[in-house]
């Protein structure tokens, strides 16, 4: 298989930098012709880190948000079966890209799937989850600030029993284009912070699955692009959490939700309170 030409990339940039360099790089090793980078930030940013690289910018003069923006790449990276979506501070492990094409390949019932992302230190990011129902996802955002490591958060941040998973982090995935279009793309009304889970929900809707790839490989500098505005990502980090509940709480979950709400709003508070300046964090 040719990835050249199955697979073109959306990388969304805000003044990564060198980063972005170093992205768009490790991507071409990987067999990628095709890479269309929106900009975020201030317009000749990504050029200025690009140097000489045939990427396409996009500057569409403000920031979009990420998933907006990776819509506006979509649109325009043209006729390919495959879309790999990425951050600017991520760098690709030799084969990772062929191999999540190979996996697609052969499962055509999956339309997403994600690879292994590793932290500079080597240790794994969770970045394969289950959407949580109402007692888990309450105990995750009421524990996860004070106790990162506790039951609930490390139950949410494990795939289920057989490695099936829910979602996997919009910062590195690839995704059938067909399906991708078939779904909206990613749900523009989410600024920052799950626009990942809401479009997996929305893959899963559609009758397709969400797979994670533990043989594909990938590093994470995460929350290069975050740090900037560490507040402002914390607060759009709980009202796209809110949305989401609200979005897809059906039935009894639904009478939950005025309290998913109140959770919500008091992990906002005690991280505030605790931090003062956070810095970036999972979710």
């Amino acid at each position: 298989m040719t990835v050249a030409h199955d697979v073109a990339a959306v990388v969304v940039d805000f003044h990564a930098g060198a980063a972005l360099a170093r992205c768009v790089a490790t991507l071409r090793a990987d067999g990628l012709a095709r890479i269309v980078v929106v900009e975020n930030g201030a317009p000749g940013t990504a050029r200025a880190a690009l140097d000489e690289d045939p990427a396409e910018i996009v500057e569409p003069g403000v920031n979009l948000g990420y998933g907006r923006a990776v819509n506006r790449g979509a649109a325009r990276v043209g006729d390919y079966a495959f879309l790999l979506v990425s951050n600017p501070d991520i760098e690709v492990h030799p084969g990772a890209v062929a191999t999540l094409v190979n996996f697609l390949d052969d499962h055509p019932e999956i339309a997403v799937a994600g690879p292994t992302i590793e932290r500079p230190d080597g240790t794994v990011y969770p970045s394969h989850r289950i959407f949580p129902n109402v007692a888990l996802a309450a105990l995750h955002a009421l524990l996860a600030p004070l106790w990162p490591d506790n039951p609930a958060t490390r139950r949410y941040r494990s795939p289920r029993p057989g490695g099936a998973v829910d979602w996997v982090s919009g910062a590195f995935f690839l995704v059938r284009r067909d399906v991708f279009e078939r779904v909206g793309g990613f749900d523009e009304r989410y600024f920052m912070f799950a626009e990942d889970m809401a479009l997996c929900w929305a893959v899963r809707e559609a009758g397709f699955s969400v797979a994670a790839v533990p043989d594909a490989r990938v590093t994470h500098q995460e929350g290069l692009s975050r740090a900037r505005a560490p507040r402002a990502m914390v607060v759009a980090h709980h009202v796209s959490a809110l949305r989401f509940e609200w979005q897809t709480a059906r039935g009894v979950r639904r009478l939950f939700a005025p309290v998913a709400s109140l959770v919500l709003g008091v992990r906002l508070a005690l991280i505030l309170a605790r931090e003062g300046r956070p810095g970036p964090r999972s979710a």
